[in-house]
């Protein structure tokens, strides 16, 4: 029996550092909730002669992002379909809806601090569609190309307990559209927008 119980005691002291070990380790896998807006330049080009300028639009989003080291990640951005207006000469002409996922790769320069600046660069795919035709073009067949780009990354993320961060951040994504009406091409919209806004990070 004595010998029994000197074999448990040594059991559970080879076990207690893998235990301390398994509730220490955190988890790589992190998502992100929150609401960005998306910002086009002012001029984006002209089309069918006319200068074009197209509108901002706010929409929450959500990214999954996997730390394969303190510093390094990778993270994909989601969201709900952005709309904006695109005008001609200032009049509105076409509306338009819009899905900018975005693959990327983020540095964190201080990732054992409560507060950590970071970079990152990525792919986008910009995939428009429901374009429909307003005032003068009301009626018309009106197709917004689909569009592959460089986006930038930066922000700031601020823990807020073991699980919880709070993370403000801007891209800013190359997105370039072919615009046809009526199978003609018209021209090229140069969006290239500020994506701006704010999410909550969970430790899954």
């Amino acid at each position: 029996m004595r010998h029994l119980k000197s074999l448990a005691a040594a059991s559970l002291l080879c076990l207690a550092p893998a235990a301390v070990l398994a509730q220490t380790v955190e988890s790589p896998w992190l998502l992100h909730f929150g609401a960005h807006v998306v910002d086009p330049k002012s001029d984006t080009g002209r089309i069918a002669g006319m200068k074009s300028s197209t509108t901002n639009s706010t929409r929450p989003t959500l990214s999954v992002e996997y730390r394969f080291t303190p510093n390094w990640s990778v993270e994909a951005l989601a969201a709900v379909p952005f709309q904006h207006r695109v005008r001609l000469a200032g009049q509105s002409a076409v509306s338009v809806k819009q899905l900018p996922p975005v693959l990327g790769v983020n540095y964190r320069f201080l990732p054992e601090s409560k507060v950590t600046p970071f970079l990152g660069v990525g792919v986008n795919y910009t995939r428009f569609f429901d374009a429909k035709g307003r005032n003068a073009l009301e009626g018309a067949n009106v197709d917004v190309g689909s569009s592959w780009g460089v986006a930038w990354h930066g922000g700031v993320e601020v823990a807020l307990d073991d699980r919880w961060s709070f993370i403000v951040d801007a891209r800013y994504i190359n997105i370039d559209a072919k615009v046809k009406v009526d199978g003609t091409r018209v021209g090229t919209a140069h969006v290239d927008p500020w994506v701006y806004g704010f999410s909550f990070g969970y430790r899954l």
